[in-house]
């Protein structure tokens, strides 16, 4: 973390690309030429001037290369992120967080399960997983989107596939006849995946109803609820756990998470109201 946390660094936008119909991903450069150091899972504040600002999931490799963010455009601020061009300025505060238990899944076998979007904050850990690869045992990755244009980092996700050292099963919600995949959602990937329940880590990031189907799911397919890791999301401003906006319980997700074990959340994600 910044040595002043309130205070955004200046950044600039290296390179843009649209990723979906709704979203894009920017490349970022600290000013200074600095390397922001992170963990998979961190997020980072990041301003548009005169607008306000977000926070969004680092979603590139934290051994190394540009600062990447992936940012679904659904309101003011996320446009205007998502509108800035290469060179623009661009405020950077971060990181903060609780990230992916990447030492505890050592030795084990992982499973990813991604909805939408939520593939963006899983990647660094899928980069880690990847690159350290002999630490862990197999790896698995679920994902699930709306429809074939709604996967995001399309080209990736096929190349993840193509490899021998990972399982990668996709799903789409709906689907045209020119797509030849499977049609469904995620949790009926679940069963078609190989793992052992007694050794195994689940990392879980999606609409919240989705992730609380999914650790169900998994528990059903003896998880311990220890074992279920959760990514969640709230409307946070400070990020450091002072203002109250990302309470959830006793909990505040800037600071106590955003990641967090399904035994943490189990009751609270049965309350419609939090």
């Amino acid at each position: 973390m910044h040595a002043q946390p309130m205070v955004p660094q200046v950044a600039h936008v290296r390179g843009r690309r649209k990723d979906t119909p709704d979203a894009w991903t920017l490349d970022l450069e600290l000013a200074n030429g600095a390397r922001l150091i992170y963990a998979p899972g961190q997020f980072n504040m990041l301003t548009a001037f005169g607008v306000g600002e977000a926070a969004i999931s680092v979603s590139g490799d934290p051994a190394g290369g540009p600062l990447i963010h992936t940012i679904r455009a659904v309101g003011p601020v996320s446009r205007a992120l998502t509108a800035l061009e290469p060179g623009d300025p661009i405020g950077v505060r971060g990181p903060f967080g609780v990230g992916w238990p990447m030492a505890q899944a050592e030795g084990k076998d992982v499973l990813l399960v991604a909805g939408g979007l939520g593939l963006a904050p899983l990647r660094p850990a899928l980069y880690r997983l990847l690159g350290e690869r002999a630490r862990f045992g197999r790896v698995t990755l679920l994902f699930g989107a709306r429809t074939p244009e709604d996967i995001v980092f399309r080209h990736e996700v096929e190349s993840w596939r193509a490899r021998f050292d990972i399982d990668v099963d996709v799903t789409v919600d709906h689907a045209a006849s020119e797509w030849h995949g499977h049609v469904g959602v995620v949790t009926t990937l679940i069963s078609r995946a190989t793992f052992d329940p007694c050794n195994a880590l689940a990392m879980i990031c999606g609409p919240e109803v989705m992730m609380r189907f999914v650790a169900m799911a998994l528990v059903e397919k003896g998880f311990g609820e220890d074992a279920i890791y959760l990514s969640m999301e709230r409307n946070m401003k400070c990020a450091i756990g002072h203002c109250g906006h990302c309470q959830l319980g006793p909990t505040f997700i800037c600071r106590d998470g955003p990641v967090f074990t399904y035994a943490q959340l189990k009751r609270f994600l049965a309350i419609k109201e939090l």
